[in-house]
């Protein structure tokens, strides 16, 4: 009987040790793991391509594969993004079109490393539809929020050129995003430069689109940018982000109804938004293209003649071409 009572303790000591040397290898093969993972932090703003990758879940698990950790940061716009890339906030800023060019005319130093499809359909100049404003020339007279340094700027102003108005024939009016929704549904702006999926979310409830991108050759397509230095020392880490993140663009247009649930349920918004958002477009991401250097450079120009900047800027000076 003692003997077989000595035999339990010994197997519950053999056991306990084993078991605790398999919690302790599996902690350190954990533990080396993410020691050997190189972090990279993305910027973004919700209802991107990030935020849809981010969401799915897929891009985050090919990246730490291929060696990397992803960090994401949420920022209500381009602007802020800029911001946090000239200080290294973030290694990576997925932006509007004008971000970049303004954040080039400030002085950052930073390079466009990739290009998204465009989202003329839901960029555009949203109206109230018992406002009366029927047409461009309407807006003569009236306030326009749009918010600074960001995609909604050029297009205003693009809007306001093919109108034959000048920015001194309307009240522009400058507002982050949270402070342009409250202006514009009490009343206190007329019109508001804005893009999805607040122009879907405004359009389904007694507003309309007296303009979107399509009607003044504005693409408002999506930018990947890098500071300079970070881009040239990192061609592996952008071409790994690119193919990707184009995965999951191809993911949501093959399957639109898992991506809306998906995604009204990540934004809060409903599934009806979402859909007229996802609907109107195309989703891609892919390497720098002539294309897009033009459209880019085609901003910088209007801005510098508008007095937006002071500085000219050369874009196909900041661009690099993957293959």
């Amino acid at each position: 009987m003692a003997k077989s009572h000595q035999l339990r303790k010994i197997f519950i000591v053999v056991f306990l040790i084993g078991w605790l040397f398999i919690a302790y290898f599996g902690w350190k093969q954990t533990t080396d793991t993410s020691s050997k993972l190189t972090t990279i932090t993305i910027g973004y703003q919700a209802g991107d391509e990030f935020d849809i990758a981010k969401t799915r879940g897929e891009f985050a698990k090919k990246m730490k594969k291929a060696g990397y950790k992803v960090k994401f940061k949420e920022f209500q716009n381009g602007s802020a993004e800029m911001q946090a890339l000239a200080t290294g906030a973030i290694d990576y800023a997925r932006t509007g079109d004008t971000p970049p060019v303004t954040a080039l005319a400030s002085g950052t130093n930073l390079t466009y490393v990739g290009a998204g499809g465009s989202k003329e359909q839901g960029t555009g100049i949203l109206v109230k539809t018992s406002s009366g404003i029927n047409s461009l020339s309407d807006l003569a007279g009236k306030k326009i929020a749009y918010t600074q340094g960001t995609s909604s700027q050029y297009l205003l102003l693009k809007a306001l050129q093919k109108a034959g108005l000048s920015t001194s024939d309307v009240e522009l009016v400058s507002l982050d995003q949270s402070a342009a929704a409250v202006a514009y549904e009490k009343g206190k702006v007329d019109a508001w430069a804005n893009w999805d999926p607040q122009t879907s979310r405004l359009e389904l409830n007694g507003s309309k689109l007296l303009v979107n991108g399509s009607d003044i050759s504005d693409n408002n397509r999506s930018y990947l940018v890098a500071s300079t230095s970070f881009a040239k020392s990192n061609k592996k880490v952008s071409k790994l982000i690119i193919k990707y993140l184009n995965q999951d663009m191809q993911w949501v247009n093959k399957n639109q109804t898992k991506a809306i649930k998906m995604m009204a349920k990540s934004l809060r918004l409903s599934t009806s938004v979402v859909s007229k958002m996802v609907k109107r477009r195309t989703y891609s991401f892919g390497y720098m293209t002539k294309t897009a250097v033009q459209e880019s450079q085609d901003i910088a120009n209007l801005f510098y003649e508008q007095g937006v900047i002071k500085k000219k800027v050369n874009v196909k000076s900041h661009v690099q071409y993957l293959k």
